[in-house]
């Protein structure tokens, strides 16, 4: 392969990791807002897809003023804000709660999504908390 190629092929990759990783941030954010959408898996998904394709996003993603501190806290101490714990589950729970009881009609399904909200509130209190400002 020609030195050319190469370098276009590597600039192609480095593009479409930097667009996957703002497509995983996008996810990641909405996940904030979403209860069943994870937050953290898609948040350093897109940490790791922008150390492969751009410096300037990584650093961009890891110096947030709140998405930094969030993953900089998650990966380097395994903590989560007690402020996130309590916003998270409370999001989560008002959301299971009223699509229980408006929404998902047959017992199996109601069911599931109370089994699939206590394994979340089990993940998130299993981190140690820090008090974030």
């Amino acid at each position: 392969m020609s030195r050319e190629i190469k370098q276009a092929s590597n600039k192609l990759t480095k593009y479409i990791l930097a667009i996957l990783g703002l497509i995983s941030l996008g996810l990641g954010i909405l996940g904030i807002f979403i209860p069943l959408l994870p937050t953290t898996p898609f948040l350093l998904l897109s940490a790791a897809l922008f150390m492969k394709s751009s410096k300037r996003l990584y650093d961009w993603l890891m110096n947030h003023k709140y998405l930094g501190v969030y993953l900089q806290n998650y990966i380097h101490h395994k903590t989560i804000s007690k402020r996130s714990k309590i916003s998270s589950l409370s999001l989560l729970w008002i959301t299971i709660i009223l699509s229980v009881l408006f929404i998902v009609d047959k017992l199996i399904f109601k069911i599931v999504l109370l089994a699939i909200a206590s394994a979340v509130t089990i993940h998130i209190l299993s981190f140690k908390s820090k008090n974030i400002k």
